[in-house]
């Protein structure tokens, strides 16, 4: 299976994240666990999760996801030598040094292991200066709790604030910038973010790849909304350019015999400067449609329609 380099780190991924929003919350400990293990077996190499999953759902703090990946670590411990663990810090209470410092420590124990292989700030703090929280990632991978460090949810200006923070003080560099990028919503990083990212060498990553759902083909009408926790978030994609993508899929579709999921998630792992897509399934259907991306190579033709269609 291809592997990518994220920036000029150390770390080689597939170009599929999986994401762990949903451990713990909409996919239960026994559908993660059996989610985790197809998704190791067939080649995965990387899951992303955060401190914060699944603190929206009712009765949850946070953590939960963690927990999950933890258990199923512990269940066999072999499995930590063919995966590489992302998670992230500073969605709920900011990125002062002394909160990165605690919350690494508790996401360790968590997850059950001595070394988090990409730790993100989960997205930017304005309120603590750039060469404090960087300073305090820094002192994690000086004390080996950490390997490599990334950005979330940062603007361009602020992403290029911060690598030339890290640079001037010496500061662990940022390998990795995780964001928001979809078929429906390519403007969140097409242009300067990318641009800026692209300049500084960093690897990207795109959450919402499959645009809560909408890019399954799952929901193509108001009446449709309802059929899952998320799907009044997609009232906006039914509007404009999202019946063209659509569209544009369907016929994609029909002619490869892959899901639309499987085609979307090809064609953001195809476009220039993405790294990797990441990509949550709460069941092992779903798991099979996001991992046969990693095998559709799409036409010429074919990315291009996509490319009018979503532009």
């Amino acid at each position: 299976m291809e592997r990518r380099r994220i920036g000029d780190s150390e770390l080689e991924v597939a170009p599929l994240v999986l994401g762990g929003n949903v451990f713990g919350w909409t996919a239960d400990e026994t559908a993660s666990f059996a989610i985790l293990d197809a998704f190791l077996d067939a080649g995965g190499t990387m899951i992303d999760t955060a401190d914060v999953y699944s603190a929206w759902a009712p009765g949850h703090s946070g953590g939960e996801s963690e927990g999950v990946i933890g258990r199923w670590l512990k269940r066999d411990p072999a499995k930590r030598g063919k995966v590489q663990i992302a998670t992230k810090v500073g969605f709920l209470e900011g990125l002062a040094p002394d909160v990165i410092a605690r919350a690494c420590d508790a996401s360790l124990e968590r997850l059950g292991i001595e070394t988090i292989d990409l730790y993100y700030q989960h997205k930017d703090d304005d309120s603590v200066p750039l060469a404090d929280s960087l300073g305090a990632m820094d002192a994690l991978v000086a004390a080996g709790k950490v390997r490599s460090i990334g950005l979330s949810q940062f603007e361009p200006g602020r992403l290029d604030e911060a690598m030339r923070t890290a640079a001037a003080g010496g500061l662990t560099k940022p390998c990795a910038l995780q964001t928001w990028y979809n078929m429906v919503e390519r403007a969140k990083l097409e242009g300067p973010l990318l641009d800026t990212a692209t300049a500084h060498g960093l690897g990207v990553l795109s959450f919402y790849s499959l645009a809560n759902g909408f890019l399954t083909g799952k929901y193509r009408s108001q009446n449709d909304l309802g059929k899952s926790v998320r799907g009044m978030r997609n009232t906006e994609y039914l509007e404009g350019r999202g019946q063209r993508v659509l569209a544009a899929l369907d016929d994609i579709a029909a002619e490869t015999g892959a899901a639309l999921a499987t085609v979307a998630l090809a064609w953001t792992m195809a476009r220039p400067g993405i790294t990797a897509a990441i990509a949550s399934a709460t069941s092992l259907a779903q798991l099979h449609e996001v991992l046969a991306a990693l095998t559709l190579e799409l036409s010429a033709d074919q990315i291009e329609r996509l490319n009018q269609a979503s532009a």
